[in-house]
């Protein structure tokens, strides 16, 4: 159905495999689908160099990246696709989430991504969406604890992180990395946090 679909989850919940799984459901059926991300996100390329979308999992595939300063209607006009499918949403602008609502207007656009930043406070773009998508689906996913993840959590050297740029690229290993946590497991590392800070 023509409409703007927001399908979000903490860290950790397989939003690039189920983003992957639906291009590969519609081009089953044999519609053209354009997948697309943020040239923000530049972690993950294949043995071609091209920048891919890359699940946790292992599944990958081919897309176009967008800046800024981009539009994406021009990218949808020039592509011609049945289907558009973004992923890492959240780190597009808001911008670009109206302009998606435009061509969801023709076709289905699926956006992929984080509604809250490492802070807990929503991402401009994922807002927006809250906002515009006719469409709102959690994907879930659950913390170490075994309770449910709501928290994109981030960590530096191994260390909780609650204040910093918005938009720092890390993976599940290096000096900068997330973790998706339920609040009590969220508060509890930023409680021992402050309490050392305290002490030193």
């Amino acid at each position: 159905m023509n409409k703007l679909y927001f399908k979000y989850g903490a860290m950790g919940s397989a939003k690039s495999a189920n983003a992957l799984m639906c291009k590969f459901n519609y081009e089953q059926k044999g519609f053209k689908v354009l997948l697309i991300k943020p040239s923000m996100d530049t972690r993950d390329l294949n043995e071609n160099k091209k920048i891919v979308v890359k699940s946790r999992i292992g599944l990958q595939s081919e897309c176009i990246t967008f800046s800024n300063s981009d539009n994406i209607i021009d990218i949808y006009k020039q592509e011609k696709p049945d289907v558009i499918i973004m992923d890492e949403c959240n780190m597009a602008t808001p911008e670009h989430i109206n302009q998606c609502k435009e061509i969801s207007t023709h076709i289905p656009v699926l956006c992929y991504g984080l509604l809250t930043n490492f802070k807990t406070e929503l991402f401009p773009a994922s807002k927006r969406l809250v906002e515009l998508a006719e469409s709102l689906t959690e994907i879930k996913s659950v913390c170490k604890c075994g309770k449910k993840a709501t928290i994109n959590a981030r960590f530096c050297n191994d260390e909780i992180c609650t204040d910093g740029e918005e938009f720092v690229i890390g993976g599940d290993e290096g000096l900068v990395r997330y973790e998706g946590l339920c609040y009590s497991c969220y508060k509890k590392l930023v409680d021992e946090k402050n309490k050392k800070e305290l002490e030193n």
